[in-house]
């Protein structure tokens, strides 16, 4: 892949973008490239888990369901003999 050159950024960027680099013991080059990847991965990039995937519920939609399915959590013994 070609090089990028990236000019005219804003001290104060380019001394966050080193400060994570040496935090996270990564060269700058990755640091930059995991923000650029981040910023597209939302409509480019596969789901990273099956949450992101699937989504999730609420509390109160969880709950919900536990009690939708409460009745079916009891055994009826007549049946089993």
């Amino acid at each position: 892949m070609q090089q990028i050159t990236i000019r005219g950024l804003e001290p104060k960027i380019e001394q966050e973008i080193r400060k994570i680099a040496k935090g996270s013991h990564k060269s700058i080059n990755q640091v930059i490239k995991e923000i650029i990847h981040n910023e597209f991965r939302g409509s480019t990039a596969p789901a990273s888990s099956l949450k992101e995937l699937a989504g999730g519920w609420s509390e109160k939609d969880a709950a919900e369901f536990e009690r939708s399915i409460k009745s079916c959590e009891q055994i009826d013994e007549a049946m089993w003999k």
